[in-house]
C-alpha cells in the first residue's frame, strides 16, 4: 500500500510558500542542525520585545537547583495589575530539544496568560540546555529544576503554588510530559494540569503519520530521528526522556492535547491521549484539519491558528476557574 501524505491546509501551504518555507525542518542533519537553530532564532523575539508588553512585567533570573551547580535561567512575567494568587504556567519552548530559547514563542505564550484566570497567569520560561551539546537529562533536570523552585517559589512572583499548570509545544511539549510523570511518581509537586501542543512523546516514530510526512511539511521523520539521537547520544530511552514509553499513564493531571492532521507527531498525541482514557484519567483532544506541526508560529494569522487558541484559552479558563470543582 501507498503512503500518502495527507492535504495541507491551503491557507498554511500558501503562507509557508509565500515565506519562502513550503518546507521547514524537513531532511534535518547533525551536519545542517545549526542551519535549523538559526531559522528558530531569526523567528525568536528579543527580550526587550517582549519586556514592550505592558501586560506584563518581564525579568530574568537564574534558579538554584541540585541538577545544576550553575543554576537553570528562567524567564518571568508577572502580571501587572496583579497582587498575587494567579495560576503560574511553567512553559518550555520549542526546537527537538536541540534548538531554541526561552523567548520563543513566548509573546504566544503571553496571549493566553493574560486571558485566565482574572488578572491572569504568571509565566515562568525555562531556558534548558540542548542537546547534541547536553544530551538527556540536561533538559529534563533544568525543567524539573524550574519546576520545582516555582512550587517553593510562587507567592514569591505573585503566583498560587496550587495552581502549577505545566506547557510546552513539541518539545517543549517533551519536557512538560516528562516531569508530569516524574511529578506524579516522586509526588515532590502536585502539578494542576498540563498543556501539550504537537508533543514529542515518541522516540520510536513508529505511527503511520511519521512516514506520511517523510519530505513533507514541518518537522518530518528525518529531522525527528536526528532530533532523538542528538538527545540520547546512544542511551535507551526512558520514560522520562522520551514519555511514550511510560507504562503506565495513570494518575497525571488533567491534560489538554493538540496536534495537526498533517503532521509527524499526530499518531503518537493521538495514542497518548487514548491512553490517558485506558488509565481513568482525564484528556481533551483536538486534532486541527490540515494543520501541520507548529503551524500556530509560522502562520499565527491563519484560521486553524486562531480556532486553536481559542480551544487552548476555553480549556485552561476551565481547568483554573472551575478546579476546584472537578472530581
Amino acid at each position: 500500500m501507498s503512503i500518502t501524505a495527507p492535504p495541507i491546509d491551503p491557507e498554511l501551504s500558501a503562507a509557508l510558500a509565500l515565506a519562502g518555507r513550503p518546507a521547514v525542518a524537513v531532511g534535518m542533519t547533525a551536519a545542517t542542525l545549526h542551519d535549523q537553530r538559526a531559522v528558530l532564532e531569526a523567528m525568536t523575539p528579543s527580550f526587550d520585545d517582549v519586556a514592550a508588553d505592558t501586560r506584563f512585567r518581564l525579568t530574568r533570573r537564574t534558579v538554584p537547583g541540585p541538577q545544576r551547580a550553575a543554576g537553570v535561567d528562567v524567564l518571568i512575567a508577572t502580571p501587572a495589575g496583579a497582587t498575587g494568587g494567579c495560576p503560574v504556567l511553567v512553559t518550555t519552548h520549542g526546537g527537538g530539544l536541540v534548538a531554541g530559547s526561552g523567548l520563543l514563542g513566548l509573546p504566544g505564550v503571553l496571549d493566553l496568560a493574560a486571558s485566565i484566570g482574572g488578572a491572569g497567569a504568571v509565566v515562568v520560561s525555562v531556558d534548558y540546555r540542548l542537546a547534541p551539546e547536553h544530551p538527556f537529562p540536561a533538559a529534563h533536570d533544568d525543567t524539573w529544576t524550574a519546576l520545582t523552585w516555582v512550587a517553593g517559589h510562587a507567592e514569591e512572583i505573585g503566583g498560587d503554588p496550587g495552581s502549577l499548570v505545566l506547557y510546552g509545544g513539541s518539545a517543549g511539549a517533551n519536557l512538560a510530559a516528562g516531569v508530569a510523570l516524574r511529578a506524579r511518581d516522586t509526588g515532590e509537586v502536585a502539578v494542576r494540569g498540563q498543556l501539550l501542543l504537537y508533543p514529542m512523546l515518541d522516540d520510536r516514530a513508529a505511527g503511520v503519520s511519521a512516514a506520511q510526512m517523510h519530505g513533507h511539511g514541518v518537522w518530518d521523520d528525518v529531522t525527528n530521528r536526528t532530533a532523538w539521537d542528538a538527545v540520547l547520544a546512544g542511551r535507551p530511552a526512558t520514560p522520562y526522556a522520551a514519555p511514550a514509553r511510560a507504562v503506565d499513564l495513570a494518575g497525571l493531571p488533567p491534560t489538554y492535547l493538540e496536534v495537526g492532521s498533517a503532521e509527524t507527531f499526530r499518531d503518537e498525541t493521538v495514542d497518548w491521549a487514548c491512553r490517558i482514557w485506558a488509565a481513568g484519567g482525564d484528556a481533551e483532544l483536538h486534532v486541527w484539519p490540515g494543520a501541520v506541526h507548529g503551524f500556530d508560529l509560522f502562520v499565527p494569522g491563519s484560521t486553524v491558528a486562531g480556532r486553536a487558541r481559542a480551544a487552548r484559552r476555553d480549556w485552561l479558563r476551565r481547568l483554573v476557574d472551575g478546579a476546584g470543582e472537578r472530581d
